[in-house]
């Protein structure tokens, strides 16, 4: 499976969806600005790895799937299940790309900031692509067993 970008499901939200993802994905950034504020910026930043949009993007995606299905004639509800788990699925292998970030920035930061973000966004790269191939080469030989 090659990883690509479909803007075609952008024809697929209603305004309101995208107010929705909008509303929270910025309550979840401000939440993140306050727990920072109160308890720092080593604890604010934990809660960056969580993606702002997944919080409304996962009943979403669901909510999609299943009004495609029907459309189509069929209940859905287990396509649209799991269309949001293949979702969650991607958010933790981003989030734990975005940990490998966050250590190798603050490993890195005595030797400037550029030079941080350029090293930990390397390292992100592929903490992201390894684990992608990781997820599908274990698919993989579970479907042998």
């Amino acid at each position: 499976m090659q990883v690509h970008l479909s803007l075609s499901s952008l024809s697929n939200g209603r305004w309101h969806e995208y107010l929705i993802r909008f509303a929270l994905g910025g309550a979840v950034t401000v939440l993140t600005g306050v727990l920072g504020s109160v308890w720092g910026a080593s604890v604010g930043g934990l809660f960056l790895a969580l993606p702002a949009i997944f919080c409304a993007s996962a009943t979403l995606i669901e909510r999609h799937e299943i009004r495609r299905k029907r459309d189509a004639g069929v209940k859905g509800i287990r396509r649209g299940r799991e269309a949001a788990a293949l979702d969650a699925a991607g958010a933790t292998l981003g989030s734990i790309a975005m940990i490998g970030f966050a250590v190798t920035f603050l490993a890195m930061s005595p030797y400037g900031a550029i030079v941080a973000f350029a090293g930990a966004s390397v390292l992100w790269i592929i903490v992201a692509i390894s684990a992608w191939h990781l997820r599908w080469a274990l698919k993989r030989w579970q479907r042998r067993s």
